[in-house]
């Protein structure tokens, strides 16, 4: 067996055997030659001379590092670290001497640290429990996808982690001269999906389904409907089985299906990956590489405001065993403060942290080439380490300022589970964007039929300027990220057929997910034959989709929502790895018709610059209020109709030319209404109208569309519908 290092064990010797010049002070330990190391950088790395481990524990009073051989059972040495020697501040590191490759290829590694076992004091340490390096770039020893690789005891505690660190190398891939699309934010369309539920269903048509490489299979689709960016659902490291919930109707285990739930920061899922955990590194930059190809970009969604690990029930893999007042939010007692909801909160302003979460977003932007970033619960972010909020908190100005994150996208879900609500006042420092929960929820009750909602429903529309305009004539349209439906939620099919969440295989007794969706079945919950319903369902998507594309901001589309895909009334299927979260892609032929809708509304934004402004309409300029009557809209709470035009003048095409002239009308009251149409000097064109069915519901150009005539007197819109009219503009900016 292994013996311990006794403290004091390094001599002075070359080691001219092993062909370094790693200098005089070195001790041989089981057959491998040691020496001090280095505190930084953090975490395994590569050497001329071999391998440098370094790892923050502050309160440890011993540490071990112990060495496999791939993924041998017994130990290859457990090093015990002289804290005379192999400690630098709070930072223990060692460096092995040994730069073999094929040496480095097969090694692994986990941490152990002695010190005090003190709940009160926030302390758990236990020099027997292996513990995952925060800074290891990959892990050996994860199971295939589904099958548990953390043993549970009988009350559901996890005890047993057989995860292993790996040592890898960033420069392992040939990039073939990678370059980022760098898609200005006002062009981006954002298409947010699941790596797994994507393309894991036997319908999709992928050789590889539910993986990274899988996912790049999906790049033609992806041109063809028209979307800039693609936003991944975690894919750090988590472990999917850590859900002890089993399905009330089958009894089949549940899973941690979304994966909201990180363990390395550092490390693709390996569940994600063809190969396992030998090829997530390299599969995810490959699967960048060819969206980059396609000038496609990749936005993930980051999870730094907890941690697997939970609460003082949960796992001990990493932080916790390692410097938990550290990497913690505690209260006076020693316990987890849980602005997150999941057990404990990150402690994201501490210096240590901070550190960490700048390096994980440094990597992932130089290393693996990613172009933006959605950050999960983003507002505890801004909390300091008692949980207050803080008015410039270090970790968010830091990110901003960042010279290597400066032309990232920086996306933040600005809320938390604490009820602290930031949606246009999150700290911005003119770089961050937000998912605007106000847009979702006023466009869903605008629709709905809802009172009082028009002026609202307007202020969303101009890209929330209520919202994000600032005092000093600053902020943007791009502040707004638009959705009216996310993974969190009714997906768009689900939101016009249910009144009512459906959550009960969930296993929660459908107390779980969100009770106010803002939803509207038409008067029979879920799917039915009545052609009357299934009409006014499929019109209403149509009226959520035009107004997402036709609004200031950037949009965001759900994955599927442009085939109708539902999840059975399930608004909240994190744990659902089955044909609830699965994209059946059967449902892109059965309802063509919507994608194609979609598809020409895309392109339709593509080429209308009006629809996607740099700046706030100023006073009086580039749009136009109506209703009923011409320049008299109608603010009152009892409507539910409103119109406007755009004046294309305000922005110019790539040609030098102006844009066309762009009028909305919304109609989501259950009367038919004539709107008066300005005259604009020209003929107008209806190029979407959603009470029509397919292909009537919208045409490829303006040209092809019905021609109105240059004066309408008073247009009829049907009840619970939506037109776009256009009236065309020569390519020099002349009136027809």
């Amino acid at each position: 067996m292994p013996q311990p290092i006794p403290a004091g064990g390094l001599t002075s010797f070359y080691p001219r055997d092993e062909g370094t010049r790693a200098g005089k002070e070195a001790r041989l330990v089981a057959g491998l030659w040691v020496d001090r190391g280095s505190p930084l950088p953090l975490g395994p790395n590569l050497t001329a001379h071999g391998v440098n481990f370094a790892v923050v524990a502050g309160p440890a009073v011993g540490m071990r590092l112990e060495l496999f051989r791939a993924d041998a059972g017994e130990a290859l040495a457990e090093i015990d670290l002289d804290p005379r020697l192999n400690r630098t501040g709070d930072v223990w590191h060692l460096r092995v001497l040994n730069s073999d490759p094929d040496w480095v290829r097969e090694l692994r590694y986990v941490w152990k640290a002695g010190g005090p076992r003190n709940p009160a004091a926030g302390l758990y340490y236990d020099p027997a429990q292996p513990l995952l390096d925060p800074y290891a770039r990959a892990f050996s020893g994860v199971a295939p996808w589904g099958r548990a690789d953390l043993a549970r005891s009988h009350d559901g505690v996890h005890f047993l982690n057989r995860r292993r660190c790996r040592v890898v190398s960033p420069r392992s891939f040939d990039w073939d001269g990678d370059v980022p699309p760098l898609t200005p934010l006002e062009d981006t369309v954002i298409y947010e999906l699941h790596v797994r539920g994507y393309t894991v269903h036997p319908g999709s048509g992928i050789t590889r389904p539910g993986t990274f490489i899988g996912l790049a299979e999906k790049i033609p689709y992806l041109k063809e409907l028209g979307v800039t960016a693609v936003e991944l659902m975690p894919v750090f490291e988590f472990d999917e089985n850590e859900n002890l919930r089993r399905h009330p109707r089958t009894g089949r285990p549940l899973l941690n299906f979304w994966g909201y739930s990180p363990i390395g920061f550092f490390c693709p899922n390996a569940g994600y990956a063809a190969a396992g955990d030998a090829g997530a590194m390299n599969e995810f930059r490959e699967m960048v590489r060819r969206f980059h190809r396609a000038g496609l970009e990749i936005i993930l969604d980051v999870v730094f405001n907890h941690t697997a690990e939970g609460d003082e029930r949960g796992p001990t893999l990493s932080f916790r065993g390692l410097d938990n007042p550290t990497y913690y939010m505690l209260d006076e007692g020693g316990k987890y403060r849980n602005y997150s909801g999941c057990g404990n909160t990150f402690n994201c302003n501490h210096p240590v942290v901070r550190i960490l979460i700048l390096d994980v977003l440094r990597y992932w932007t130089a290393v693996m080439h990613v172009d933006g970033f959605r950050f999960d619960l983003a507002s505890i972010l801004g909390r300091d380490t008692n949980g207050e909020v803080l008015p410039r908190a270090p970790l968010l100005e830091v990110i901003s300022l960042d010279p290597v994150l400066a032309r990232v996208k920086l996306i933040a879900e600005a809320w938390d589970a604490a009820g602290l609500n930031q949606v246009g006042n999150f700290p911005s420092y003119g770089r961050w964007s937000e998912w605007n929960g106000y847009y979702r929820d006023d466009v869903r009750r605008f629709w709905r039929g809802d009172k009082g909602m028009v002026s609202r429903f307007a202020s969303r529309i101009c890209g929330s300027d209520d919202l994000y305009r600032r005092g000093d004539g600053g902020g943007r349209p791009g502040a707004t990220v638009n959705f009216v439906t996310a993974h969190d939620g009714f997906t768009l099919n689900d939101l016009v057929s249910y009144d009512r969440k459906h959550n009960e295989d969930n296993g929660e007794g459908n107390r779980d997910g969100e009770d106010h969706n803002h939803s509207r079945n038409f008067g029979i919950e879920g799917p039915t034959g009545d052609a009357g319903v299934n009409r006014r369902r499929r019109r209403q998507i149509r009226n959520f989709l035009a107004t997402l594309f036709l609004s200031q901001g950037v949009p965001m589309l759900l994955g599927g929502d442009e085939f109708a895909r539902g999840q059975g009334g399930n608004n909240n299927a994190y744990c659902q790895d089955n044909e609830i979260s699965w994209l059946d892609w059967s449902l892109a032929e059965k309802n063509s018709e919507l994608v194609r809708f979609v598809r020409l509304l895309v392109d339709f934004r593509r080429r209308h610059p009006i629809l996607r402004r740099r700046r706030f309409f100023g006073p009086g300029g580039g749009i136009s209020w109506h209703g009923e009557r011409e320049n008299a809209p109608d603010w009152s709470d009892g409507a539910g109709w409103l119109s406007f035009v755009l004046d294309g003048g305000q922005a110019l095409r790539p040609d030098g030319g102006r844009d066309d002239d762009i009028m909305f009308i919304a109609n989501a009251s259950e009367e038919r209404r004539h709107f008066a149409v300005p005259d604009r000097g020209g003929d107008w064109r209806r190029v979407v109208d959603t009470f029509q069915d397919s292909p009537g519901d919208i045409f490829e150009s303006a040209d092809s569309a019905p021609n109105l005539g240059r004066r309408v007197e008073r247009l009829p819109i049907e009840p619970g519908s939506l037109a776009i009219l256009v009236r065309p503009v020569g390519a020099a900016g002349r009136r027809p």
